[in-house]
């Protein structure tokens, strides 16, 4: 491919990515205010927020409990927030992949560390990781809130949870790319909401 026509599709990914940012604020925008209420609502309760994801989104789930437990704007100090990714502790992951299976990875996790009055908001491009589904499960038995960044028709996942934001799009990157915009408007809400 030439220059000329890289710029073009660069042009063409970033019209595209313009696109679906609009509609995600045009159809997610209340949600995301509902959303952010509920998580103020668990943390004012003294609950936390569990997150889980695969791949790329298991590192915005990283991401995610990072700009809780730290603070997202540069400009505001804050107390942090309790917030945990269950993708990040290696020793974990591969002792439960090994003793019980990869898909039981985030659900012993929850039945672990989850209780009632806590958060489980999982992130997933498709909606259908069994890991994530058996997670959501073991979180609703625990009378734990879930909700999920998701994608496409939303999957298994967006029958599952209870506050499902799912970005309708076929596109895992363009998916990618609206979860971390509603991690960030998430995490600024969630703070204002608490530290206003």
């Amino acid at each position: 491919m030439n220059h000329n026509d890289a710029l073009i599709e660069l042009i063409r990914q970033a019209e595209e990515a313009a696109q679906v940012r609009k509609a995600t604020v045009d159809h997610l925008g209340l949600k995301m205010l509902e959303l952010s209420g509920i998580m103020s609502g668990v943390i004012g309760s003294s609950g936390k927020i569990l997150l889980a994801g695969n791949g790329g989104s298991a590192a915005m789930s990283s991401h995610f409990a990072a700009e809780m437990v730290v603070r997202l704007s540069g400009d505001r100090n804050r107390e942090a927030l309790p917030a945990i990714a269950l993708s990040t502790d290696m020793a974990i992951l591969t002792a439960v992949g090994n003793d019980y299976g990869f898909e039981h990875i985030f659900a012993r996790q929850v039945e672990a560390l989850g209780h009632r009055g806590d958060m489980l908001i999982v992130l997933s491009t498709s909606g259908n990781s069994e890991n994530l589904v058996r997670a959501v499960s073991t979180a609703r038995q625990k009378q734990i809130i879930t909700a999920g960044l998701l994608g496409g028709d939303g999957g298994q996942l967006g029958k599952q949870v209870d506050k499902p934001l799912i970005v309708p799009h076929r596109s895992t990157q363009r998916i990618q790319e609206e979860h971390l915009f509603m991690i960030h408007q998430l995490v600024e809400m969630v703070e204002r909401d608490l530290f206003a």
